[in-house]
């Protein structure tokens, strides 16, 4: 994700304390700073004391334009919600053994964290194993959540991925002993927003706070609102990686969670309130992904208009560059590829094909936008053209099934 030309370490270090980040090594140590996902520089730990943190005044309110009204897509027969689970009294904090931190090299956040995760269960594979296989292009700046948990699966692993979290879950997956990867927002004062991962792996209830280990910043503590506010801006997207031995205790954690068709709906109902309550870019987008879930692409094309007709929101986007248009920080299609899939699958090519240029003019080796930009040229008729962006997007990432299956078909 991250290009290493757009960070300063200086400016990570800034940019943590403006969300509340603290970093603790042997329950000692402080630190505040700033991640991106994967294109910050490798960091070992310090060899001197970092500086005291300088606590920020509290963040702005967000610019709330004229409300508008969000009308999630009204299914045949619409779920009721799911039954109530008998209330588990959860221990006032929590912590997960075990696992071994790994300091990230280049660009390799995505790597890194689900090797920590892999940890969990005895895995010594770290990001000299798991990086080729991952990010077989330097230049790749997005290793998806997905891809993170096809490569889990490749190691034997059972994986639970998911949007629509919330702290409850998260807490009772801590105290069952099940760390959690979570796809958080992280800004920096000059460089603007970008994706990073994080595992937590506790949490405290009395300073109200997650503990996480961190692939650049080691381990640090984060307070529930503010990394709520981060964690966001990805859906709330949570990963669980466990062990098929430990199947039926995961269930039983995720209740309802563990039945997809459930845990969808109730994911689409959630998000179609937050997005009418705060009526954001991130709400939308959030709202749109489900509703795509869900098969409804035309509600979710219209609903991502909203994303990109909303205020930006500048406290996600302080370096956002003059040429971006949109309601979306300018990274956010870096990441999230919903509104590029709803656009195609309602043939609004040209859509797409500017919106993947946009991306393209930051990130030239951007293999999912070659693909979705060979997706929409394949629509408009442009065979060769596609044949070109398919093969590029394969270059990039050889084993892209979707591009090679895609391609074959031409």
């Amino acid at each position: 994700m991250r290009s290493p030309a757009l960070l300063v370490t200086a400016a990570l270090l800034v940019g943590a304390a403006a969300f509340g980040v603290t970093r603790f090594q042997s329950g000692a140590e402080v630190q505040t700073a700033a991640v991106e996902q994967s294109a910050v520089p490798a960091l070992p730990p310090a060899a001197e004391p970092p500086p005291e943190p300088v606590e920020p005044d509290p963040a702005p309110e967000p610019v709330t334009p004229t409300p508008v009204q969000v009308q999630p897509p009204t299914p045949e027969v619409t779920p009721a919600p799911p039954a109530a689970a008998p209330v588990r009294v959860l221990p006032a904090r929590a912590s997960v053994s075990g696992i071994r931190h790994e300091y990230q090299r280049l660009n390799n956040c995505g790597p890194v964290t689900i090797g920590m995760a892999l940890s969990r269960w005895g895995s010594a594979l770290n990001q000299s194993d798991i990086a080729p296989v991952l990010k077989p292009s330097r230049g790749d700046v997005n290793v998806s959540p997905e891809e993170l948990a096809a490569f889990a699966r490749a190691q034997g692993m059972d994986v639970h991925l998911a949007r629509g979290g919330d702290r409850t879950l998260l807490r009772s997956l801590l105290a069952s002993g099940f760390p959690v990867i979570v796809e958080t927002w992280f800004v920096t004062p000059d460089s603007g927003g970008m994706g990073h991962y994080r595992l937590l792996t506790g949490y405290d209830d009395g300073a109200g706070q997650f503990s996480a280990l961190d692939s650049y910043l080691g381990p640090l503590r984060m307070d529930y609102a503010k990394f709520d506010e981060l964690w966001r801006s990805f859906g709330r997207t949570f990963l669980i990686v466990t062990p098929p031995s430990k199947r039926a205790a995961l269930a039983g954690v995720l209740d309802w969670r563990a039945d997809r068709a459930q845990e969808q709906a109730e994911v689409l109902r959630i998000a179609g309130r937050e997005a009418e309550r705060r009526n954001d870019a991130v709400g939308f987008l959030t709202l749109g992904q489900a509703q795509l879930d869900a098969g409804d692409a035309r509600a979710a094309a219209r609903t991502f208009d909203r994303a990109f007709a909303a205020t930006p929101d500048r406290t996600l986007d302080p370096s956002r560059p003059a040429w971006v248009q949109g309601g979306l920080p300018w990274r956010a299609l870096w990441y999230s590829f919903g509104p590029l899939e709803a656009y195609t699958r309602t043939g609004q090519y040209a859509r797409v094909l500017t919106l993947t240029g946009a991306v393209l003019r930051s990130v030239p080796t951007h293999e999912e936008a070659h693909y979705w930009r060979a997706r929409a040229l394949t629509g408009l008729g442009r065979t060769a053209e596609a044949q070109a962006a398919y093969r590029e997007a394969l270059r990039l990432r050889p084993g892209y099934a979707e591009a090679r299956q895609a391609l074959a078909a031409l």
